[in-house]
């Protein structure tokens, strides 16, 4: 039988899953207003994954602290929109690599002192 701080262990771990799950669809959106090219399944898409990405971070919020969710959501759609926009052509410079890298590092830290 399962201790009650396992499970509530488990539920964390689980908020923390949907909360990458929210911000993948972050930057799912994110590409998608670029790439839709007016096509309506395109924007639909898009528009579902936006709002599912803002569901799912309202559900991590219940476990995790809203400025740890927030930051983590944002700095996994920044991080992630940045190599998408640079697989489809945007210019990347050493500065905007580090500033991406430096993001990353605090979404990590902010992991690691949760």
């Amino acid at each position: 039988m399962e201790s009650i701080g396992t499970a509530r262990e488990g539920v964390y771990a689980m908020s923390w899953l949907v909360l990458f799950f929210a911000g993948a669809l972050e930057i799912s959106w994110a590409v998608g207003l670029r790439v839709h090219n007016g096509r309506p399944l395109l924007i639909g898409l898009t528009v579902i994954t936006a709002i599912s990405s803002v569901v799912l971070l309202g559900v991590a919020m219940k476990q995790i602290p809203i400025g740890t969710a927030y930051a983590v959501w944002t700095g996994i759609g920044i991080t992630g929109t940045f190599i998408a926009g640079a697989l489809l052509g945007d210019p990347v410079t050493a500065s905007k690599c580090l500033y991406t890298a430096l993001i990353l590092a605090g979404i990590v830290g902010l992991k690691l002192s949760s």
